[in-house]
């Protein structure tokens, strides 16, 4: 079992991690072992919650495929161990990404202070520029 949360789980045959080559220098090493991990998760047959799924879905994220199926290649370490766990947790960190719902903002007027002090601003600012214009003699 993967844990998302405290509630929420996935098991781990609903992900499918691959061990590949690692791209980018790295000298004999990089030749030879395959230490990278691609990382791909189906959002639409996974037992994740249907309001998960579908704001999942919706995410504009380029790791999410259009057939919704989520990419992620993890290769920043030498380890392949380090490598999956670093794909687990980016998997992790966008379920909950989507879990928190910003708070609602509730409409207010602003103080008359505030609007006060911004009609001052304005006052003082067009008596700047008003000083900066160029000088008529008459």
């Amino acid at each position: 079992m993967f844990y998302i949360n405290m509630h929420i789980r996935i098991p781990l045959d609903e992900i499918a991690l691959k061990g590949i080559r690692a791209q980018g220098a790295g000298g004999q090493h990089v030749n030879k072992a395959s230490t990278a991990v691609h990382l791909r998760f189906d959002i639409g047959a996974s037992s994740l919650p249907d309001a998960i799924k579908a704001k999942l879905k919706r995410l504009g994220d380029r790791r999410i495929s259009a057939d919704g199926v989520v990419v992620i290649k993890a290769q920043s370490h030498r380890s392949r161990e380090q490598n999956r766990e670093e794909a687990l947790q980016r998997l992790r960190q966008l379920v909950l990404s989507v879990m928190h719902s910003p708070k609602k903002r509730k409409a207010t007027k602003p103080s008359a202070r505030s609007c006060l002090r911004r009609l001052e601003r304005k006052n003082r600012r067009s008596r700047l520029k008003k000083l900066r214009r160029r000088v008529v003699d008459e």
